[in-house]
């Protein structure tokens, strides 16, 4: 199947943005995050279109950056947080290589920091990590083929433990 080397998924402090650019290094190939493609195409911050249109809207945007991603992208690819909810989406990404960044509660809080503009944390930043963990953990795990544990971990360490899940160090080389 063609489309991108590692599809990483996670919730937001997972490291997906800082190892997918590790993997893409050694790899030498590109990096893509569809939050980024997504601001890219409308112009404007995540934050801004979940306030001006709501979460409906910035998810059917999402939906479609991450199948534009899955069929155009050959390198590494890191979705949304929030990305694998859609069915939809949970479809396209059965066949690809997909790992699943597991981080726990309080490593996703530190990383994440209080101070955040992320859309889903307004209120106490804890709280509402810990329902998110909660809630898409299982969903993270069904669609990766892989489960890589951060925590503790610098992004090196993830990245070689994606490349040991992978059992392969090159682009396009399987054992």
């Amino acid at each position: 199947m063609s489309g991108p080397r590692v599809v990483l998924v996670g919730p937001m402090g997972s490291g997906k943005s800082t190892v997918g650019a590790v993997l893409a290094e050694r790899w030498g190939v590109p990096l893509r995050d569809t939050d980024a493609d997504v601001e890219a195409e409308e112009g404007r911050s995540i934050s801004d279109i979940f306030v001006d249109d709501g979460e409906a809207t910035f998810r059917a945007l999402e939906r479609a950056a991450v199948a534009a991603a899955l069929a155009e992208h050959t390198g590494v690819l890191s979705l949304g947080g929030g990305a694998v909810l859609d069915a939809d989406t949970q479809a396209a990404l059965a066949g690809h290589p997909v790992v699943f960044l597991r981080v726990g509660l309080s490593e996703a809080v530190k990383r994440v920091g209080l101070g955040t503009s992320r859309p889903l944390l307004l209120g106490n930043v804890r709280a509402q990590v810990k329902k998110l963990l909660d809630e898409r953990a299982p969903v993270y795990a069904a669609v990766a083929a892989h489960t890589v544990d951060t925590d503790g971990r610098t992004p090196d360490q993830v990245a070689d433990a994606i490349v040991a899940a992978l059992g392969h160090d090159l682009p396009g080389v399987t054992p």
